[in-house]
């Protein structure tokens, strides 16, 4: 539930220049998309083989505590976009293997900006989806940023509208940082979808927020028809749809939630203070994030916890690509993390022991 927009993209070192200096908000900009390379796309192909039974039994579990603890009609709603193809293939295994009725929107929601409520009021007024039905998903969480977002915003919501109360319990496939009500999995594995942009996402930009949308607009976004060709959206859907009849249901994560919470914040200031960092958003921990990070943002480092692990070789390929630094950490609680290049002078980030 996007208003495709026009606009013009910006490089992304004046990007990442911009928002540092606090003269534009990132949603605001749009970097330039580019489709990925024949070596890039063979290493997500290869991830989305050797995971697509994981990837299926962790949504399989997700749908399963859904069915289980909502009545009624359900609608699953994701934030958009690393939770689009996550919501798409649980929306498939309710109807295909819980036989329940689910209908799935994703939507925006940006950080320090909020939920998109427009396309929440066309879900509960226009569209009639019962509010008691509404199920939020992600693709994962790390440090904990869009969910306490996603808490301000339904907090806000149901102050306002009492009337339709909404459940902001996250469900995510992935939640190392132990910050999610409903995880498959705290493990930080490569979910093949991250590791692609709007490839995977039904040829979308991230949202977008600026002074193109109006007051009763939807969040905005870039529709890229140019890439149609290497469009592999739905057919990701289908392989892991494929999948869900030769899995089950596994047990959900319980105790260590807290204990990861933990792990990753005191991971997360180690980090800052090593390399002299004051602003925790330039650190990314996490398989996804970490591509995020190289694909639209200025890398400063990657940091990888084994360089032989399967689940870096694309991130290597992106650093290797790029002359970025990487720099090995084995007792990280993660795969691997990117650091944003800090452009102001408060943030130096030394060059640690290990880099190469």
């Amino acid at each position: 539930m996007l208003k495709p927009l026009r606009m013009q993209s910006i490089e992304i070192g004046d990007k990442e220049s911009l928002i540092q200096s606090g003269a534009r908000h990132y949603s605001e900009l749009l970097t330039p998309e580019r489709l990925p390379s024949a070596r890039y796309m063979e290493l997500f192909l290869q991830l989305t083989e050797k995971y697509a039974m994981r990837m299926a039994a962790d949504v399989l579990t997700l749908a399963r505590r859904i069915a289980g603890a909502r009545s009624g009609p359900l609608t699953i709603v994701s934030l958009a976009r690393a939770g689009t193809p996550v919501g798409a293939l649980l929306t498939r295994a309710l109807r295909m293997c819980c036989q329940r009725e689910a209908r799935h929107y994703s939507i925006s929601i940006i950080r320090d900006r909020g939920i998109d409520e427009n396309a929440l009021h066309y879900i509960l007024r226009d569209a009639h989806c019962p509010a008691a039905g509404v199920v939020f998903v992600d693709g994962w969480t790390a440090k904990g940023v869009i969910k306490r977002e996603l808490d301000q915003a339904i907090g806000g919501w149901n102050a306002r509208h009492p009337d339709m109360p909404l459940d902001g319990a996250l469900h995510v496939l992935c939640d190392i940082g132990g910050v999610a009500e409903v995880a498959a999995s705290r493990d930080d594995y490569a979910i093949p979808s991250g590791v692609l942009n709007a490839t995977v996402s039904g040829l979308v930009s991230r949202s977008i927020l600026n002074d193109q949308i109006l007051s009763t607009d939807f969040h905005g976004c870039v529709f890229y028809p140019e890439f149609i060709v290497e469009d592999r959206s739905n057919w990701f859907l289908d392989r892991i749809s494929r999948c869900f009849s030769e899995v089950s249901e596994q047990r959900l994560p319980s105790a260590d939630k807290a204990e990861r919470a933990e792990e990753t914040a005191a991971w997360v200031k180690d980090c800052m203070i090593m390399h002299g960092l004051t602003d925790i958003n330039l650190i990314k921990p996490g398989v996804a994030e970490a591509t995020r990070v190289l694909l639209r943002r200025v890398p400063d480092r990657l940091i990888v916890r084994d360089p032989a692990d399967a689940d870096v070789q694309h991130l290597l390929n992106l650093a290797e690509s790029s002359h970025i630094p990487v720099t090995q950490d084995p007792g990280m609680p993660f795969r691997a993390v990117s650091l944003i290049r800090s452009l102001r002078s408060s943030d130096t980030t030394p060059a640690p022991r290990g880099s190469r």
